[in-house]
């Protein structure tokens, strides 16, 4: 089981910044792909970025290149997501998911893809 739990969600203004935090109980080596997905009211839950764990390869959804950075520290096991620019349209719930091979891989930005998630943490951005 991987524990994965989420903090540096908050309320700022258009154009500000925060910064995601993502912890996981797991060592760096299990887990093959970090996910940060969203979810606003109504609507589908959406890949935002993800990042490969071995090859650091990054992938970023087109509503945030330019303005989101996903990264990892290995030795603290975490992974962060830098959201600079903020729109009103990216206020969502923020959530850290995690797959785990041997599971089903359907794609960096499919939330199929990713069996371990963490509670979620609210970003609002005020305009």
């Amino acid at each position: 089981q991987v524990q994965l739990v989420e903090s540096g969600g908050g309320s700022v203004q258009a154009g500000g910044s925060l910064r995601l935090s993502c912890a996981t109980s797991r060592l760096p080596g299990s887990i093959s792909y970090m996910g940060w997905f969203r979810q606003a009211p109504g609507k589908e839950r959406e890949g935002v970025a993800s990042i490969n764990t071995h090859s650091q390869t990054t992938y970023y959804a087109d509503s945030v290149k330019g303005r989101f950075t996903i990264s990892q520290e290995i030795a603290m096991n975490a992974v962060y997501l830098q959201m600079n620019s903020l729109k009103p349209e990216d206020t969502a719930m923020y959530y850290c998911a995690a797959h785990v091979p041997p599971s089903r891989f359907y794609g960096v930005r499919d939330p199929r893809s990713y069996v371990h998630w963490g509670q979620g943490t609210q970003v609002t951005i005020s305009s």
